[in-house]
């Protein structure tokens, strides 16, 4: 994605990815370009808990390129833990 693509005042929601183990949720990542920046929004599920999400971040990059790789590191992260991750 180009810096001409990020610059827009508009909220726009480039993807979500979900992270699962065994059927329970684990972690919700969510990537939206804010004007000319990238915001990366964290929902996580405590472990061994009944207790509500928690919110994480946001995490605020200057372009997608720099989002999308924290995000695939998370991803990859995960699925090292043995969570099923896809898109939402």
């Amino acid at each position: 994605m180009t810096e001409a693509a990020l610059d827009t005042s508009q909220n726009r929601e480039l993807y979500v990815r979900h992270a699962r183990l065994d059927g329970r949720s684990v972690a919700l990542l969510r990537a939206v370009v804010e004007g000319g920046r990238c915001v990366v929004e964290a929902t996580v599920w405590p472990v061994g808990s009944d207790s509500a999400p928690l919110s994480q971040g946001p995490y605020t990059f200057p372009s997608a390129v720099e989002a999308t790789r924290f995000v695939t590191h998370a991803v990859e992260a995960f699925s090292a833990l043995g969570c099923e991750v896809g898109a939402s």
